[in-house]
């Protein structure tokens, strides 16, 4: 009786969901994984046979994946950071919020080091004509600073966000000095994948058409550069194609699903006619790839040799590069 109740208590039942999980899969319906990267092996299993989506297992791999990263790994570095000097005038702060699009800055007094405190541009809102920025001070309106080390593991920062209600921190170095800032999106984005606002959606070209010629001149190739995060729908109507899942929409999500893991840079994978190469990608998602249409020998073909894509829509000639879209990093 002690014996069995002793058992009981060193030998916890595994959860619901594992259990069903695993009978679902074949397995020993009462074994549980010993470790993180057997419970991932157990989820792509789960990914590979159409129980969870390629978009849910990316999502679930980045909230374990959390854990292990640290701000440093996140955070917007120093040279990038937009910030405000305090002895400008309001009109010169409101260009500079209109000119970049974020919602909130560091205010410093004469260099970054110097943090004195947080602007979010819907505190100006109130200053519209001249009596209210008559008694326009900068101080009675700035919030105040958070900072953190590098080395805060996200996990422990989102938790911190999320009750202090903060949406930004001001990261620092083992010195004391700025070594960059960190958003709540940044940290959500490793959870989610990238997050467009509305500037992020004017300012972004999903896909992009380049030529090249041989040295005599001849020879046009043509080859595109694609953001992982390109819906396929869009992909489809600008190639004349009819790629369809309904476990992923993007493009990123339908080369994940055919390698079947989420590759590395460099990695190739072809589908069809379409040769994707990966250029831009971390442990959490797929940013960009280089396109080429080739043909049944692997071969590129000359400028729309063997193509059929239309058009692409009006708004994605009026973005900035796609390298540029890719790796930009939120200050929000």
């Amino acid at each position: 009786m002690n014996s069995e109740t002793s058992s009981s208590t060193s030998d916890p039942e595994p959860p619901s969901w594992l259990r069903r999980l695993r009978r679902w899969l074949g397995g020993d319906r009462d074994s549980v994984p010993d470790n993180r990267q057997q419970l991932l092996e157990l989820l792509h299993q789960a990914q590979r046979k159409g129980l969870v989506s390629v978009d849910d297992m990316l999502m679930i791999e980045g909230i374990l994946h959390m854990g292990e990263m640290r701000v440093r790994d996140i955070m917007v570095p120093r040279s990038h950071v937009i910030y405000i000097h305090k002895s400008l005038g309001i009109d010169d702060m409101l260009e500079i919020i209109a000119s970049s699009g974020h919602s909130r800055f560091p205010v410093v007094d004469e260099k970054l080091d110097d943090v004195e405190g947080i602007l979010l541009a819907k505190d100006l809102s109130r200053y519209h004509d001249a009596d209210s920025r008559g008694d326009f001070e900068l101080n009675d309106i700035l919030r105040p600073a958070v900072f953190i080390p590098e080395s805060k593991r996200l996990n422990v920062l989102l938790k911190d966000f999320r009750q202090s209600r903060n949406h930004m921190a001001i990261v620092v170095d083992e010195h004391g000095g700025v070594a960059g800032l960190v958003t709540i999106e940044d940290v959500l984005e490793q959870i989610v994948g990238e997050i467009d606002d509305e500037h992020d959606a004017a300012d972004v070209t999903n896909i992009r058409k380049h030529e090249s010629r041989g040295d005599d001149g001849q020879g046009a190739r043509s080859w595109y550069t694609i953001r992982g995060a390109t819906p396929l729908e869009e992909f489809n109507q600008y190639f004349g194609e009819h790629f369809y899942n309904d476990k992923f929409e993007t493009v990123a999500g339908l080369i994940t699903h055919e390698l079947g893991r989420l590759p590395k840079n460099g990695e190739e994978a072809r589908l069809g006619r379409y040769l994707f190469r990966i250029t831009s990608a971390n442990s959490r998602r797929i940013n960009q790839m280089r396109l080429q249409i080739v043909d049944e020998n692997g071969t590129a073909g000359a400028s729309d040799a063997g193509g059929h894509e239309s058009e692409p829509p009006s708004d994605t000639g009026k973005a900035e590069s796609v390298d540029a879209a890719a790796s930009a990093s939120g200050q929000h």
